[in-house]
């Protein structure tokens, strides 16, 4: 079994990215569409913010014990 590569996927991260920039030039005019793109746009920094932090979720082992 293959190792999978850390990080986001470039495909998805350009096709976020494209969409964002129809919303802002106004080519998507509907507003549910617009709220998706831009909250799955917002997840995705997240996501990279999380993936870039070597120190997230370090504090789930190795705290204080019982």
């Amino acid at each position: 079994m293959a190792k999978k590569d850390k990080g986001i996927n470039p495909d998805l991260e350009k096709t976020i990215s494209q969409l964002l920039k129809d919303v802002e030039s106004g080519i998507i005019d509907d507003v549910d569409t617009k709220l998706k793109v831009i909250d799955r746009a917002i997840n995705l920094e997240k996501i990279k913010q999380k993936v870039n932090d070597d120190a997230y979720g370090s504090g789930f082992f190795g705290g204080e014990e019982e």
